[in-house]
């Protein structure tokens, strides 16, 4: 049954994922001596993973590609900088340093996407209560910058 609860626990166990992705593919790039060898690997194994899947669910959605909008086919390029950028830069800056950017990143973005609907999102206005959570991650992220 899917639930606000359910995708809020898949959303909470790929949030706890992130961390252990960055951790993995920067000792995965650090072994190698290439982050990019790293990554090519790693994206050769999320692929098959998606065509199991895509093998299980059946392949009739991959008809609808050529009418898809072009434009939204770059959600494969930011999925490949950030597993670049993350198999590169958390060995040397820290995987929590790492991570506490990328989350102050995305809470900025969503921030944008939410209020002025982009890409089709859902309206949800900037608060002011949403700018203080925006805020108070940003001070934790300079705090774990002093440590």
């Amino acid at each position: 049954m899917q639930t606000p609860q359910v995708y809020a626990a898949v959303m909470l166990l790929a949030g706890v994922g992130i961390p252990l992705m960055a951790a993995l593919n920067a000792q995965l790039g650090v072994r190698l001596g290439a982050p990019v060898a790293a990554a090519a690997c790693l994206f050769s194994i999320a692929l098959l993973c998606s065509l199991a899947l895509l093998a299980i669910q059946g392949p009739s959605a991959l008809l609808k590609l050529p009418q898809a909008p072009k434009h939204l086919f770059l959600g494969g390029v930011l999925v490949a900088f950030y597993v670049l950028s993350v198999t590169f830069i958390a060995p040397r800056f820290g995987v929590g340093n790492a991570v506490f950017f990328v989350l102050l990143g995305q809470l900025i973005s969503a921030a944008l996407i939410d209020h002025f609907g982009l890409l089709g999102a859902r309206v949800s206005p900037v608060s002011a209560q949403r700018l203080g959570g925006i805020a108070l991650m940003a001070a934790g992220v300079f705090l774990t910058q002093k440590a």
